[in-house]
C-alpha cells in the first residue's frame, strides 16, 4: 500500500495574477464517496494562464449551482470556487491509490486520464471544472468525489488507460483532444426546436412560415428594426434579420444566447462596412453567423456544415502552426486520412517553422500531401484556402482569415479570445461567399477516447508536442515561457520532481545527458521518462 504523506508540494493560485509554490500543502483526507489520484504528470495549458489573470471572475471558478446536492459540495475536500486559493492543473494522467468504501467505478491502482470539464456541474456561466473550482494536478496528490466524475447518466470523466504509453504521451491527450473536438463539434444548420426566436423585418419574411414549421421554436418575437430596443437585456437562440444596417447587426449579435445562430437575410442588399463582432464569443459560446443574398432563411442555414471537419479536396492553413496546439492541428491533417488535400502551416519565427517542418515534412512525404511551411512576415498568404484554423489569439488575425476564405471555406477560430472582444469583420463576405465562421472550446469524453485511440494505434505520437519537462521548481519559469509564448510546444510538470527546473528537450544533451540519450530524435519517449524519474 502507497503510503501517503500529511503535506506536498503543490502549487496554488491565490488570486488575480498571483499564485506560490506550495511545500506543504496539506494532503486532503479521502471521504466515503472519494478517491485519492497520485500524479504522475500534469500539462501546463494555455488555459491555466487565463484562470491565473482572471482568478475569481472566471466561469468555471464560480460556485456549482446544480447538479450535485449543495450539502455533498460541503463534504469535498477539494472544491474551492471563489476567492479561494486554488490548484490549476487539467492535463494531467493519474494512479488511484486510494478509495472510500462507497466508490463503485474505480479501484486502487488504476490509472486515469482526467476529462476536467464536469458538464453535469453548472455554474452560472460554465461548468464545474478540475484545475478551476475544484483543485487540479499540479500537485503531487489529489483527492476527485465519485460524484463529480461520474456523470448521473454513468459517463465517466476519468478515463481507463493501460500502462503502456508513457505518462506525457497520456497527459497530452487532453490538448490534443480539443483539438479533435473543433472538428467534432456538431453544428446546427437550422432553427433551434423549442428554442426562443427574435425576427427583425419592417414586413413579412419570405419562407419564414416553413422554415419554423419544420423546426418549431417555442417562442418566435416579431420586431421591427425601430423597435429593437425594446428587446435590449434579452437572449435569443435564433435571430432573423432582413435588412444590412451595421450598428443594427452589431446589437443583435449581442442578444444571441449561448450556441446561438444569427441568420441574416440581405434580399438585395449589401452591408455597407465591416461589423465588430464577438469573436471571443464565438469560440467560447459557440454563436454563429449565416445569411443569405436572397429572401429565404433557410437559404442562410442550409450552407452550414455538419461538422468542422476536413473535407476532400480542402486547401488547408493553420495559421500559428509552429505553437503547440498548430502542431496538432497540422499533423492531425497530415493523418487524417482524408483525400486531395494540401496543408500550409504559419508562424513568424524561422525557428520554430524549423521544428514545425521536421515534425511534419516526413508525415506529409509518407501520406502524400502537400505541404507548405510560410514565414508570413516575409511571404503573405494569399487568398482561396477553404479550411483555415488560427492559433494565435487576436481578433484581427480570425478577421483576416474571413477575407483569405474562398467560397464554402470553413475559419476555425480556434484561439482562446477572451469573450467579449469583437473584431471587424466583413459580413457581407461571409455571406456572399459561404464562409462559416466556428470555434470551440474544451472536448468531450469521446474526443479523448478518439485521441486515445489513435495512440494505441499508432496513428499519432502525442510525444511531438512536448518542448519542455519540469518539477515544482520549475513552474514560475514554465508559466510564463507559456504567456509569454516562447515554449516550442507543450511542458510537462511532474509534480514528484520537486527541485527539476525547467528544461528543454533540445537542451537536454548538455543538462541531462542520460535523459538525452534516451530521446528519438530529439522526441520524448516513455524510456526518457523512466529515465528522469529514475534521476540515473
Amino acid at each position: 500500500m502507497t503510503e501517503i504523506p500529511a503535506t506536498q508540494h503543490a502549487i496554488q493560485i491565490t488570486g488575480v495574477d498571483e499564485f506560490i509554490h506550495n511545500p506543504t500543502k496539506p494532503v486532503d483526507p479521502v471521504g466515503p464517496t472519494q478517491l485519492m489520484l497520485k500524479v504522475e504528470s500534469c500539462g501546463i495549458c494555455f488555459s491555466d494562464t487565463k484562470l491565473l489573470h482572471a482568478f475569481d471572475s472566471h466561469p468555471r471558478k464560480a460556485e456549482v449551482v446544480s447538479g450535485i446536492d449543495p450539502e455533498a459540495l460541503k463534504e469535498i475536500p477539494n472544491y474551492h470556487p471563489g476567492s479561494a486559493p486554488v490548484t490549476p492543473g487539467h492535463e494531467p494522467v493519474a494512479r488511484v491509490i486510494s478509495v472510500g468504501d462507497q466508490v463503485t467505478h474505480f479501484a486502487v491502482g488504476d490509472r486515469v486520464l482526467v476529462q476536467a470539464d464536469w458538464k453535469h456541474l453548472k455554474t452560472p456561466a460554465s461548468n464545474g471544472a478540475f484545475g478551476y473550482n475544484f483543485d487540479g494536478a499540479l500537485q503531487e496528490y489529489v483527492v476527485v468525489d465519485e460524484r463529480c466524475v461520474v456523470a448521473p447518466d454513468g459517463e465517466e470523466f476519468l478515463i481507463h488507460v493501460t500502462d503502456g504509453p508513457s505518462s506525457a504521451a497520456v497527459g497530452l491527450i487532453e490538448p490534443w483532444a480539443t483539438v479533435e473536438g473543433s472538428y467534432a463539434w456538431a453544428e446546427r444548420n437550422h432553427p433551434k426546436e423549442g428554442g426562443r426566436m427574435l425576427v427583425v423585418a419592417d414586413g413579412e419574411i419570405a419562407g419564414l412560415d416553413a422554415l419554423t414549421s419544420a423546426n418549431a421554436p417555442e417562442e418566435i418575437v416579431k420586431i421591427t428594426a425601430a423597435e429593437l430596443p425594446a428587446a435590449a437585456g434579452q437572449v435569443f437562440d435564433d435571430i432573423i434579420y432582413r435588412g444590412s444596417d451595421v450598428a443594427t447587426l452589431e446589437t443583435l449579435s449581442g442578444l444571441l444566447g449561448m450556441r446561438g445562430v444569427l441568420c441574416v437575410v440581405l434580399a438585395g442588399e449589401r452591408i455597407d462596412g465591416r461589423v465588430k463582432l464577438d469573436i471571443g464569443r464565438v469560440h467560447y459560446d459557440f454563436i454563429r453567423f449565416c445569411g443569405t443574398t436572397g429572401d429565404d432563411p433557410a437559404d442562410g442555414y442550409a450552407w452550414i456544415p455538419a461538422n468542422g471537419e476536413l473535407r476532400e479536396g480542402d486547401k488547408v492553413a493553420i495559421v500559428g502552426a509552429a505553437g503547440p496546439m498548430g502542431q496538432m492541428h497540422t499533423m492531425r491533417a497530415l493523418t487524417s486520412g482524408v483525400p486531395g488535400i494540401t496543408v500550409a502551416g504559419t508562424d513568424l519565427s524561422d525557428e520554430r517553422l524549423a521544428h514545425l517542418e521536421a515534425l511534419t515534412r516526413p508525415v506529409a512525404e509518407k501520406a502524400g500531401i502537400e505541404l507548405s511551411i510560410i514565414n508570413t512576415g516575409t511571404t503573405p498568404l494569399q487568398p482561396g484556402y477553404t479550411h483555415i484554423s488560427c492559433m494565435v489569439p487576436v481578433p484581427a488575425l480570425v478577421a483576416q482569415a474571413v477575407d483569405l476564405a474562398a467560397e464554402d471555406a470553413i475559419v476555425n477560430a480556434f484561439a482562446g479570445i477572451p469573450a467579449g472582444t469583437t473584431g471587424d469583420f466583413d459580413l457581407q463576405a461571409i455571406i456572399e461567399r459561404r464562409v462559416f465562421m466556428l470555434g470551440t472550446s474544451g472536448s468531450d469524453v469521446s474526443d479523448m477516447r478518439t485521441v486515445l485511440r489513435k495512440i494505441e494505434e499508432g496513428i499519432i505520437d502525442t510525444h511531438i508536442s512536448l518542448d519542455a519537462v519540469t518539477g515544482m521548481a520549475g513552474f514560475r519559469d514554465a508559466i510564463e515561457s507559456v504567456m509569454n509564448r516562447t515554449s516550442g510546444g507543450k511542458i510537462m510538470v511532474y509534480p514528484m520532481l520537486h527541485d527539476l527546473p525547467l528544461t528543454r528537450l533540445v537542451d537536454m544533451p548538455e543538462k541531462l545527458p542520460h535523459v538525452a540519450a534516451k530521446l528519438n530524435d530529439g522526441v520524448w519517449t516513455k524510456a526518457a521518462e523512466e529515465a528522469l524519474l529514475a534521476g540515473e
